[in-house]
């Protein structure tokens, strides 16, 4: 296990007592608002006080004046309109997102989301060829078809327009669709650029309900879907999307549509719940439909209206994603016995195994839990109809789709970004796969990419954390990319004699800083080595913060990362 460096992020301090003579807050705050590139009154004021009148209007959007005329022309005439989505949280919360939205004002809808295994992500074929079987005229494609040319071309041809809500980078010219809403297309004056597919689904309907005057709170009534989406996509949680997430969670913990509600109540999570729990709690079981079975599972509890049958479909989800998890731990194990049988492979500087029996919907989590263990870029290769399919996880820093790039005449379809990444390619091509990887990683990765680091954001004293502390930091919530749950470092600590050893390698903590009475307790997860060989001396402790309830009764605790 590689050591993990403890990078302190740099700090302009004398920006930060500036802020902190503006503001009259802690100094260890003002740090934090420095680090997020917050160095004035007014960035601090806009970036504490919540407020959707600080989101963009829809029709600065690329092509949205024609999304709305096609909308509305469809509805006029009782077209049949098709709502195709990914098979994932963005995907499926963009499609319930839209379905909850315009039935409203038209009946004739339907949605389909691809089978993973068999069309893979991306607007299909065999979607167009459901959407002319059964009548549809209008696709509205959401979190996919930026680079859909085939597909949108075969429905063309057939009559059926397209409308793309997409939030991927554009390669080349744009698929021929009536409008590509897409606010990183090179055109597109809509400035802010990182919103989620199901993030772009809401503009557009936005978009539609200031055309027609419909009351903003049936529009903010969908907020909750694209706080799930925002959160579970790892978006960066900056602007309108800390906005829409912020609103969002506030919905889901107070009035949550009824799909949303029945997984609350599966995932057993103490309200408020917060980003964390979205991403770890109610994502997974989202995700678990269309990694194991059908995505519109998903989209049908999303939807739902009786509370039983919501309760019976989110139960359905925990014994899915329970199967899910069983599976991806297997498999992780199965490919770490795998790198380690491969010649050299401590000098290697990737992973890339391929094995024809995985299940091709959760080699992804097994990429990244590969990259945990051995910190290198990672691809995790099956089999699926005759041909091998891939997914790629990155380390911090390291360019993956720009690797991938090098590899392009390797494969039949690639796509993906810096931190992670799909392929297909012929099976016969894998071993030349392996070897090219291989080459252009060691070319290319700077030997600081080779070690996990944990950004650090200040030091801090067990004395600083009150009450009141808690209350500041949660000001900075919803955490997420951009905007992280901020990591203290707290020096000179030591076991109060309680802490304990856990299964697992976890550790359960009660801990003490010289010079201070303060005992926190908390938790560290895998951790368990590591703190017996900190035991019998004070040991530095890297950790977030979280708010523990019990019988009714709140706790700070710390999260630890690390400790030496």
């Amino acid at each position: 296990m590689k050591l993990t460096i403890w990078n302190l992020v740099p700090t302009d301090e004398a920006a930060a007592v500036r802020l902190q003579s503006e503001l009259n807050i802690p100094l260890i705050f003002c740090r934090l608002l420095i680090q997020r590139g917050i160095l004035n009154l007014e960035d601090a004021r806009t970036f504490f006080r919540h407020d959707l009148n600080n989101t963009h209007n829809p029709f600065l959007m690329k092509d949205m004046d024609l999304a709305v005329q096609r909308l509305d022309t469809a509805i006029q005439n009782k077209e049949r309109i098709l709502l195709y989505g990914d098979y994932d949280v963005d995907g499926t919360t963009s499609v319930a997102l839209m379905y909850a939205f315009l039935s409203r004002f038209h009946s004739n809808l339907d949605y389909y989301l691809p089978d993973r295994d068999k069309e893979g992500y991306g607007v299909s074929l065999l979607g167009v060829e459901y959407a002319r079987e059964s009548g549809c005229t209008l696709i509205i494609a959401m979190d996919c078809g930026i680079k859909g040319h085939k597909p949108i071309a075969l429905a063309k041809s057939y009559g059926i327009d397209f409308i793309v809500c997409d939030h991927h980078l554009p390669e080349g010219d744009l698929p021929d669709a009536v409008a590509c809403l897409d606010p990183k297309r090179e055109d597109c004056p809509y400035p802010y650029k990182e919103l989620s597919g199901c993030g772009i689904s809401y503009k557009l309907a936005q978009a539609f309900a200031l055309h027609h005057n419909t009351p903003s709170e049936e529009i903010t009534s969908l907020l909750d879907l694209v706080a799930v989406s925002t959160a579970c996509d790892i978006v960066p949680m900056t602007g309108e999307n800390r906005i829409f997430a912020h609103f969002g969670l506030q919905r889901l913990n107070r009035s949550p549509r009824l799909g949303l509600w029945a997984i609350c109540q599966r995932i057993n999570r103490p309200q408020p719940l917060d980003i964390t729990d979205v991403v770890f709690g109610i994502g997974p079981l989202i995700n678990a439909a269309g990694r194991l079975a059908d995505a519109r599972e998903a989209v049908r509890l999303l939807l739902s209206v009786d509370k039983n049958s919501a309760l019976d479909n989110a139960s359905q989800l925990v014994t899915r994603n329970k199967a899910r998890r069983e599976m991806d731990y297997a498999t992780a194990e199965e490919a770490h016995r795998k790198f380690k049988e491969m010649a050299n492979w401590s000098g290697r500087k990737s992973t890339v195994l391929f094995e024809p029996n995985w299940h091709k919907g959760i080699i992804g989590i097994v990429a990244s839990r590969i990259v945990e263990t051995f910190h290198k870029p990672t691809v995790i290769l099956t089999e699926s109809n005759g041909k091998a399919v891939g997914s790629a996880r990155s380390v911090a820093g390291f360019d993956l789709y720009g690797a991938l790039q090098q590899c392009e005449d390797l494969f039949i379809t690639y796509g993906g970004h810096a931190h992670a990444a799909g392929m297909q390619m012929p099976l016969e091509n894998v071993d030349a796969f392996i070897e090219r990887f291989e080459t252009v990683v060691s070319q290319t990765i700077a030997p600081e990419m080779e070690d996990p680091q944990i950004d650090v954001c200040t030091k801090i004293f067990f004395d600083e954390i009150t009450p009141e502390f808690w209350k500041m930091l949660n000001r900075f919530e919803p955490f997420g990319p951009y905007n992280r749950n901020p990591v203290f470092w707290a020096e000179d600590v030591s076991d109060t004699g309680q802490s304990k050893l856990l299964d697992n390698n976890h550790v359960k903590l009660s801990l003490r800083q010289a010079g201070s009475k303060v005992v926190m307790t908390g938790i560290g997860f895998g951790l368990g080595k590591a703190f017996e060989k900190a035991q019998g001396r004070p040991f530095g402790l890297l950790f977030n913060l979280r708010e523990d309830e019990w019988q009714g009764r709140r706790t700070l605790k710390i999260y630890a990362k690390d400790m030496r």
